[in-house]
């Protein structure tokens, strides 16, 4: 086979597994020696910008290396596969279930006339835990335990690009943290598509709360813990008591929100209404005095009033949520909520517009309270690093990444802190 490339081009659209996967499928197109000129599409379906960004990036890398073979995996490849295959930039069309497996990636290259490779996902019963054996970054590891979803939220196509739930077993998750932390990893983040369903599809029912404090005692050397987003509906009594008794396990908690106003709730067929976010807030709060909240927020759902926005200011307000992700409202083919009364695109922008002054100044906030304080930060490039609430500090001297440094907090410049280290 004719080297061309030493790295693999994989490109990554969407949410933090995905990019995950994107390590994986590299990890084994180095370990089996491809080194043809594949460019790799990993696609996110969120919402039809996600889509349209891939299509553009597609056309202009075929412009410029028209010699590669152009590959596209990912939700999107996985939900539409022949809308991808008709570019004719587009050489194979990939699902979600093979792009991580082991010796997929070589068997591909020879296939002649098959160009979709796409599996029923639905079908799919189980996960494996994957370990990437390169590491891009001595800092924190991203560590998928749960793939899928089994709840059918009326705006959302993921499932049908991911399956049903399914959850990695508890040793394959400790080895893998065990091999990351001998890589001098400090921080894992556990991730997963509904990550607090882990467990739930075992024989023996489990709970995250009960996966984070069986990791604390079967790995008692490892420095920090994150977890990614969290359902509010799904969060168990476990949880809260290792997020009291456990310092290692970070106090910021992302939260699966996406509104604030009950009807649109019920109609989102979300599982949680305004009173169950404030009602978590206050236990975690209680439990854990520093811990902060971010949110993940749809603006714009179809049939939302301006009464309805106002109820998701005011959830945002009251349960002081430091950073929210916001989503303009994006229709999907097939899914329920295309099918409700849509707000006009004018609207939808200016109610996201107002969701993120709400946001910035809620964490323009925060990050003055932190000046003056003293912080653990964890280095990664470019001497910038994060605290364990998730706060962006740029540090005045050169630290090596990888170090977990005191830190007095010196100014707040409203993108991020700056900081000094305490020698």
């Amino acid at each position: 086979m004719d080297k061309l490339i030493q790295n693999p081009e994989v490109k990554t659209f969407g949410c933090r597994l995905n990019f995950w996967e994107s390590e994986i499928i590299k990890d084994q197109l180095v370990k089996n020696e491809i080194f043809e000129k594949l460019i790799i599409f990993n696609t996110c379906s969120v919402t039809e910008e996600a889509e349209r960004k891939v299509k553009k990036s597609i056309r202009q890398m075929k412009r410029n290396k028209p010699e590669a073979k152009i590959i596209v995996t990912g939700c999107a490849a996985q939900i539409s596969p022949k809308k991808w295959l008709e570019m004719p930039e587009v050489n194979f069309v990939v699902g979600n279930k093979e792009k991580t497996e082991k010796n997929f990636w070589v068997k591909l290259l020879n296939f002649e006339n098959k160009k979709i490779v796409v599996s029923d996902i639905m079908k799919i019963k189980e996960i494996s835990g994957h370990l990437l054996e390169s590491f891009n970054q001595h800092t924190r590891y991203f560590l998928q335990i749960q793939n899928g979803c089994d709840h059918r939220c009326t705006f959302c196509v993921i499932p049908y690009g991911r399956g049903n739930s399914r959850s990695v077993c508890e040793d394959e998750i400790i080895f893998n943290i065990k091999k990351a932390l001998k890589n001098d990893i400090k921080e894992i983040v556990l991730t997963g598509v509904d990550l607090t369903s882990w467990g739930k599809d075992f024989d023996k029912k489990k709970s995250l709360g009960q996966l984070i404090k069986t990791i604390f005692n079967s790995v008692p050397e490892i420095p920090r813990l994150r977890v990614s987003s969290l359902d509010p509906a799904e969060i168990d009594f476990e949880f809260m008591e290792v997020l009291q008794n456990e310092k290692r396990l970070m106090p910021h908690l992302h939260l699966s929100m996406q509104h604030g106003d009950d009807l649109i709730l019920k109609r989102m067929k979300r599982r949680h209404l305004y009173r169950d976010v404030i009602n978590f807030v206050e236990e975690a709060k209680r439990r854990r005095h520093d811990v902060v909240f971010g949110a993940d927020v749809i603006s714009g759902f179809p049939t939302e009033t301006e009464k309805a926005h106002s109820n998701l200011l005011k959830l945002l307000k009251e349960a002081d949520i430091k950073f929210v992700h916001v989503f303009p409202f994006s229709s999907r083919k097939f899914t329920p909520a295309s099918k409700m009364e849509q707000l006009p695109v004018s609207i939808i922008k200016q109610r996201s517009k107002e969701i993120r002054q709400l946001s910035e100044n809620q964490k323009i906030k925060f990050f003055d309270s932190l000046v003056g304080s003293y912080q653990e930060i964890l280095v990664e490039k470019n001497n910038f690093g994060y605290t364990p609430q998730y706060a962006k500090v740029k540090l005045e001297s050169n630290i090596c990444p990888g170090q977990i440094i005191k830190t007095k907090i010196l100014k707040n410049n409203n993108i991020y802190l700056t900081g000094n280290k305490i020698l």
